[in-house]
C-alpha cells in the first residue's frame, strides 16, 4: 500500500518515485488539490498546456461514460510522447477503468482531483491499495506550512519583507491555498519595482478594510482618544459604513468586554483572559484590548451600554439627525475612558 502521508506530498511533488500509473490528489482544500494536480501534470507532460499528449477531462462527463478515461489512457501519441490524462472531480464511477489502468498503465499517468475523502472510499481506497497508485492527502495550510509559503515567495521573487510582514499575512489570510497564491501573487505584483513590503501594504491590499476601519473606532472608543476616533469615524463614512453599524458593532464590542471584564474581577490577567478568548483577537489589538480591560470597570461597561442603547433608539426615531446622534454619543463613551 502507498498512502502518503501530508507531510510527504510536497517531497514526492518535487520528485515523483513514479512516472506512469494513478495519481490520486484528494482534501478539504480545493486551491491546494488542484495546485498539486497541476504541478504533477507539469511534471508528466512538460510545461506546454496544449500538449498533444495532455488531455483534460471533467469527472462529472465520465459518470456516464466511465469506458472513455480507460479510451484516454490507451491512445498513442502521434509523437510518441508520454500520455498524461487529468480529470477534475473525479468520483467512485471511475473504479472500474482505473483498476484496469493501474494492471497495465501502459506507459500513462492518470492524475486525478477529487474532494475529502474517507479511508474507506472506493477510489481512493483502490489508488491506495496498488502498487503504480499514489495517493496524495491535501490539507488547509498550518501556520508553519503557511508562514514557509509566504517567505518562499517573497525570497522568489527577491523581495524583502519587513519582520511583521509575514506575521500579518499569517492572521489576514485564510487557509485555501487558491486564495493564499492569490493574495501573495498581489504583494508579489504590487512590490515588483520596490522590492519592498510593509505591514501597511498588506492590510492595505489583502485586509478586510471596513473590520478594520470598524476596530479602529472601537480601540478609540475603548481607550479614550478622541481625536484619533474622529480620524477613525471620517473613515468610515469614506467606506460607506451607516451609523447604525457603528452603533452595533460598538455595543457588541462592550459586551464582549464586559464578559471579559467578569474574568478579570474573577483574577485572571487581562493578557490570559485575552489568549483563552474565542474568536482569538487580531495580534495587533492586544495591547488596546488589554488597555481596555484595565480602564474599564463592570459599572463603567454597563454605563457605556446604556448611553449606546440610547443612542440606538434615538437615532431610528429621528433618522435624518442619526449621524450626528451617532457621533455624540460615541464621542460621549470615548470621553468616559479618557477620563478614566
Amino acid at each position: 500500500m502507498t498512502a502518503l502521508k501530508a507531510h510527504e506530498v510536497e517531497r514526492f511533488l518535487l520528485r515523483p518515485d513514479l512516472t506512469e500509473g494513478v495519481f490520486l490528489v484528494y482534501g478539504p482544500d480545493t486551491g491546494l488539490v488542484r495546485e498539486s494536480a497541476q504541478r504533477l501534470t507539469r511534471q508528466f507532460a512538460g510545461g506546454d498546456a496544449g500538449s498533444m499528449n495532455l488531455v483534460t477531462l471533467e469527472g462529472s462527463d465520465l459518470d456516464s461514460e466511465p469506458g472513455r478515461l480507460l479510451m484516454e489512457a490507451r491512445t498513442i501519441s502521434l509523437f510518441g510522447e508520454k500520455r498524461v490524462v487529468r480529470v477534475r472531480g473525479a468520483g467512485k464511477s471511475l473504479v472500474i477503468p482505473l483498476s484496469e489502468i493501474l494492471d497495465d498503465p501502459g506507459g500513462a499517468a492518470i492524475v486525478l482531483e477529487a474532494g475529502n475523502l474517507t479511508p474507506k472510499d472506493a477510489l481512493r481506497a483502490l489508488v491506495e491499495g496498488k502498487k503504480l497508485g499514489r495517493a496524495l492527502p491535501c490539507f488547509p495550510d498550518s501556520d508553519e506550512t503557511l508562514l514557509k509559503l509566504i517567505n518562499e515567495t517573497f525570497s522568489k521573487a527577491g523581495i524583502r519583507a519587513e519582520q511583521d510582514v509575514a506575521t500579518t499575512l499569517r492572521e489576514t489570510l485564510g487557509n485555501d491555498r487558491e486564495v493564499t497564491r492569490r493574495e501573495l501573487e498581489k504583494l508579489v505584483l504590487y512590490s515588483a519595482q520596490s522590492k519592498q513590503l510593509t505591514r501597511n501594504d498588506v492590510l492595505l491590499l489583502c485586509a478586510d478594510n471596513a473590520a478594520l476601519v470598524l476596530d479602529e473606532v472601537i480601540d478609540a472608543i475603548g481607550t479614550g482618544h478622541a481625536a484619533r476616533l474622529e480620524e477613525a469615524l471620517n473613515r468610515a463614512i469614506a467606506a460607506a459604513i451607516n451609523p447604525q453599524q457603528l452603533l452595533g458593532t460598538t455595543q457588541l464590542h462592550f459586551a464582549t468586554l464586559r464578559r471579559w471584564r467578569a474574568e478579570v474581577d474573577l483574577g485572571k490577567s487581562p493578557r490570559d483572559v485575552l489568549e483563552g478568548a474565542r474568536p482569538k483577537p487580531h495580534f495587533s489589538r492586544k495591547s488596546s484590548l488589554e488597555q481596555q480591560l484595565r480602564l474599564w470597570s463592570d459599572d463603567a461597561i454597563a454605563a457605556a451600554a446604556d448611553r449606546l442603547h440610547t443612542a440606538t433608539a434615538d437615532s431610528r426615531k429621528r433618522y435624518e439627525l442619526g449621524d450626528m446622534i451617532v457621533r455624540r454619543a460615541l464621542l460621549a463613551v470615548c470621553m468616559m475612558a479618557a477620563e478614566r
